[in-house]
């Protein structure tokens, strides 16, 4: 968790950290592409499915297949955005505030694995 002012790719090496091991593929948004990012990620033979920013001189292709998943994650976080305490982060606390993104989680998970 990073602070709000803080550009998400700050937190890409702790968040690399812990998935390296458990990822074939990476989809990630324009804001993660960086050289540093890329070769972090091949090193840890990761693929990334990122796509070149605009003002990139040499665009690097990316799977449009496997970046449009990233959809998914991005859903997931608009409705953990639809409580407001979690959008606007009220919390004082970083262990509160994670801990009510826990719950929240945890009843958007409970009628997914209880419906089937």
């Amino acid at each position: 968790m990073t602070p709000g002012q803080t550009h998400d790719s700050q937190g890409f090496d702790p968040l690399l950290r812990m998935v390296s091991e458990k990822i074939d593929a990476l989809p990630a948004d324009k804001g993660y592409d960086a050289d540093a990012i890329r070769e972090e990620l091949s090193k840890a033979a990761i693929e990334a499915v990122i796509p070149a920013k605009s003002n990139r001189r040499n665009p690097i292709a990316h799977d449009r297949k496997k970046y449009r998943l990233r959809n998914l994650v991005e859903r997931l976080f608009n409705k953990l955005k639809n409580w407001r305490c979690v959008a606007t982060r009220y919390d004082k606390t970083k262990k509160s505030y994670l801990g009510f993104v826990s719950l929240v989680s945890v009843l958007h998970w409970i009628p997914f694995v209880h419906g089937t």
